[in-house]
């Protein structure tokens, strides 16, 4: 069950990533073209998408209850649209989703500059971790299953 929620996890990463990350990498630097500072509401709310983008990326990094394919599959995937960007540009950029909208228009960004690169190989760090990819602790009821039977005098 624990692997079944970290796919749908990883779903609400990569739409996370696409739209978050994708919409606050072309709003924040746009806003230096209009000469309209960070401090700005839309400033704020570019850094917001960003930022809420990134922690919810780390918590399911650092948390060990969450299955390493909740940031592993969307890694991979990363990872591997960058290969594509290395042997095919164009074949690579052309599956890039809704690119005449922002988000679209700020993951290719995220990709030509190799920021998706250096996120995919972070997020598959935890499918490596052996201690992930299984429960880590045992709860009440099964502990009590696994403990040993009392002695019945044998010994004596």
């Amino acid at each position: 069950m624990r692997h079944l929620i970290g796919l749908a996890l990883a779903l609400a990463l990569a739409a996370a990533l696409f739209f978050g990350g994708g919409w606050g990498a072309e709003h924040v630097p746009a806003l230096a073209g209009h000469s309209v500072g960070l401090p700005s509401r839309p400033g704020l709310i570019g850094l917001a998408a960003a930022v809420a983008t990134g922690v919810f990326l780390g918590v399911l990094l650092v948390v060990p209850a969450v299955s390493p394919l909740a940031t592993g599959l969307p890694g991979l995937v990363l990872l591997a649209w960058t290969a594509l960007l290395a042997l095919s540009a164009h074949r690579a950029l052309a599956w890039i989703p809704l690119q005449s909208h922002t988000f679209g228009a700020g993951f290719r960004v995220l990709l030509l500059n190799g920021t998706l690169a250096f996120a995919g190989m972070a997020m598959i760090v935890p499918m490596f971790l052996p201690s992930r990819w299984h429960r880590g602790h045992i709860d009440d009821e099964e502990s009590d299953e696994l403990e040993l039977p009392a002695a019945t005098g044998l010994l004596s």
